[in-house]
């Protein structure tokens, strides 16, 4: 099932992708899907649209996301880095959050290397709070793509990762939810300018997706809609304004942004 937020006559509804149509309800700030089943019941009496029609949003706007560092055994490598010996997490702020299509700005009065960072991404339905692995699936809703955007030169200057991943639009997410793909066994890619720089499987993750819900939610509650982004696999690179960034998920879809210089 794809799920997705979009605006359509001037309002912001919650919808459900199916083939060329889109079954949507007004989104209710109050109200977050725990599954598939629960999106069903939620859109019984949904409106209709053709999907061209509309424009797609992010598919959450997280209270909170966390982002794991060094997760991929192949970008340790790329980088010098030991294997971390347990997850690696940082925060991006919610205003960093933009959704498909959407530019991304490139902080030139403070940052002269960005990068893209392609990464899957895991959308939390149900509020966790220290729960053990066997249970984490149960936590989620659904899987989506997301580029982690960095300022790589700011990352090595701070130390600390707030600032070089904190920017305003540094946080791509879409281009919808996937409730049912395998996290164990995807294929993620990413195309700079249509060239292929990114292409592994999430198998090569040191910790994988339900480990990652265990060892985060013993340290913070998650809430629905929050976001894991688990880590990005070797062969990062720059970007420039005029350049456009896709990330391609296995069983999920596309997400493209461009790059644009900052006004």
């Amino acid at each position: 099932m794809k799920i997705c937020r979009f605006s359509a006559e001037n309002k912001i509804y919650l919808g459900v992708i199916r083939g060329e149509m889109v079954f949507g309800i007004e989104e209710k700030p109050s109200r977050f899907p725990t599954g598939p089943d629960d999106v069903r019941e939620m859109i019984k009496d949904a409106s209709v649209w053709n999907f061209p029609v509309i424009d797609l949003l992010s598919p959450v706007m997280p209270s909170k996301i966390v982002a794991i560092g060094l997760n991929y055994r192949a970008h340790a490598a790329e980088f010098n880095k030991p294997l971390p010996q347990e997850p690696m997490i940082f925060l991006k702020p919610s205003s960093a959050v933009i959704g498909p299509g959407e530019s991304i700005i490139y902080p030139s009065h403070m940052s002269h290397r960005v990068d893209y960072e392609g990464e899957l991404a895991l959308v939390i339905g149900k509020k966790a709070k220290d729960v053990p692995v066997d249970m984490a699936k149960d936590h989620i809703l659904g899987y989506t793509c997301f580029n982690d955007v960095t300022a790589r030169d700011l990352q090595g200057k701070d130390v600390q990762y707030t600032r070089a991943k904190g920017f305003d639009t540094f946080a791509c997410i879409g281009p919808w939810i996937e409730t049912g793909l395998d996290p164990l066994n995807a294929r993620i890619e990413t195309y700079l300018n249509r060239e292929k720089r990114q292409d592994t499987s999430t198998g090569d993750m040191i910790f994988n997706a339900y480990e990652l819900v265990s060892f985060v939610s013993h340290v913070m509650t998650l809430f629905p809609g929050d976001i894991i982004a688990t880590g990005t696999p070797s062969g990062v690179g720059k970007i420039k304004p005029g350049d456009t960034v896709e990330v391609r998920v296995e069983g999920i879809g596309s997400l493209i942004n461009t790059v644009a210089a900052r006004v």
